[in-house]
């Protein structure tokens, strides 16, 4: 019985997307309003994971044509979904569109999902490419070899002691070569390093759903929302696929509790500015942020970005063995390199791509951003959501390491943009308190007798 029961074998990446693709359309799909809106981006969620595949299958096999077709359609479907978030503004009529299960269905499907997946990140090992950035990392921390301070580059920007951790591939389209090996087992610094990864792929993954849910709950009104948009994230194959990735989950849950936190301008400034050192990217969404906060809590909010940050510098200088490498170290936290001169890997490193085309599609970045900042006015908790999603999203199309494959950055906040109510009375004149820290409210009655006092 033994052997019946716990033979078991992860599920194919492959296998799960259409597995996975039903399952999505059957809770989720609209049949007696096949043309709405939902349907749409139901689909679009879908038609990510064939780009996924592709690209996963070019890598492991070494076909370019293969991660040059992946690449594009992700590209395409990413497009889709930009569009789709800049007009989501415009979208004022939001019909309620629950899901085809109950609360405590959806909760339980949830619950097993999350088990599911977690329990992949618990049993798989690194294997030897997963590895290799987490070594060269510590080869650059510890400089060994005669590597210098430039050479961090290679990796991209980001939190420097994050590349230190091994990757954990939870689902692979091929096996690897046997003759690879699994390098996780060497020293005891590698153990300790695969362990923190675990863990902070669990936990980040678990923030996430906690996030999703906890906004559905505070500020759509709708803890089934919520439910629902965490349950359509843990379906995704993107998820299944990277689980273990903590450089794409941890900057999700940093996200996602930014979003959640947003009535409070100094904590979602700090979980901005960790977002920030984590990955670098999202320090383009501050000009959004400012923008929301702008009438008031902007100062509060730029505080808690600005001691966030300066944590983070201060824990590279107690890590790093000398100033050059704190300085090496603080260049790659915050991208200190040009657009010209960075090393490229992904759509941009493919044969027949000339670098100098990332420089017009940079500076469309640069003018989405800008324009942002400034439209729609005022913003609401919805078009902040929309707008966050639709500047991660378009950070993709120049991203030089691996663009287009870093989704948990954007979809966790695109899924509640897709579930979400009518949020146009949540603005930060209305909803934040003026002063720094929250003030005790007296109840009503208690305020009048006061005033007749």
């Amino acid at each position: 019985m033994s052997d019946i029961l716990f033979h078991y074998y992860g599920v194919n990446p492959t296998s799960w997307f259409y597995l996975a693709s039903l399952l999505s359309l059957a809770l989720f799909f609209k049949f007696n309003r096949v043309l709405s809106v939902r349907n749409l981006d139901l689909v679009a969620l879908i038609l990510l994971a064939p780009g996924l595949l592709a690209v996963e299958h070019g890598l492991r096999r070494g076909n370019a044509d293969s991660q040059e077709i992946g690449f594009i359609w992700l590209f395409a479907v990413t497009g889709l979904f930009l569009a789709r978030m800049l007009c989501d503004s415009m979208m004022v009529r939001r019909p309620l569109l629950e899901p085809n299960l109950t609360t405590g269905g959806l909760v339980f499907l949830g619950v097993a999902l999350l088990v599911f997946l977690l329990a992949n990140v618990i049993t798989k090992r690194p294997q030897a490419d997963d590895v290799a950035v987490a070594a060269a990392a510590e080869k650059l921390q510890a400089r060994e070899g005669g590597v210098d301070a430039d050479q961090l580059a290679r990796q991209g920007p980001g939190y420097p002691l994050l590349f230190l951790l091994p990757q954990i591939s939870t689902q692979r389209l091929f096996t690897p070569d046997p003759t690879g090996g699994d390098e996780s087992g060497g020293t005891g610094r590698r153990q300790v390093h695969e362990t923190t990864a675990r863990v902070m792929a669990i936990v980040s993954q678990l923030a996430i759903v906690a996030g999703m849910v906890l906004i559905g709950w505070r500020h759509f009104e709708s803890v089934r929302m919520g439910i629902a948009a965490a349950v359509l994230y843990l379906l995704l194959p993107y998820t299944a696929t990277m689980t273990g990735r903590v450089d794409h989950a941890l900057p999700g849950a940093l996200l996602v509790w930014a979003v959640a936190a947003y009535r409070r301008p100094f904590m979602a400034g700090a979980l901005i500015g960790l977002a920030i050192g984590a990955i670098y990217y999202p320090v383009f969404l501050l000009p959004l942020w400012c923008s929301f906060y702008w009438e008031r809590g902007v100062r509060r909010f730029a505080l808690g970005v600005a001691a966030a940050l300066a944590a983070l510098v201060v824990g590279l200088w107690f890590t790093s063995p000398d100033a050059a490498v704190f300085v090496g170290q603080l260049r790659q936290m915050f991208g200190w390199i040009l657009p010209n001169k960075v090393s490229l890997e992904g759509f941009w490193a493919l044969p027949g791509y000339d670098a100098v085309f990332r420089l017009p599609v940079l500076a469309a970045f640069v003018a989405l951003i800008a324009t942002l900042a400034i439209w729609p006015a005022p913003k609401n908790l919805g078009t902040l959501m929309s707008c966050s999603a639709a500047v991660l999203l378009g950070s993709q199309f120049w991203k030089a390491h691996n663009g287009g494959l870093y989704m948990a950055w954007y979809l966790p906040v695109l899924l509640l943009v897709v579930f979400r109510p009518n949020l146009e009375n949540r603005v930060a004149m209305l909803v934040l308190d003026a002063h720094w820290f929250p003030q005790r409210r007296r109840p009503a009655a208690g305020a009048a007798a006061a005033r007749g006092g």
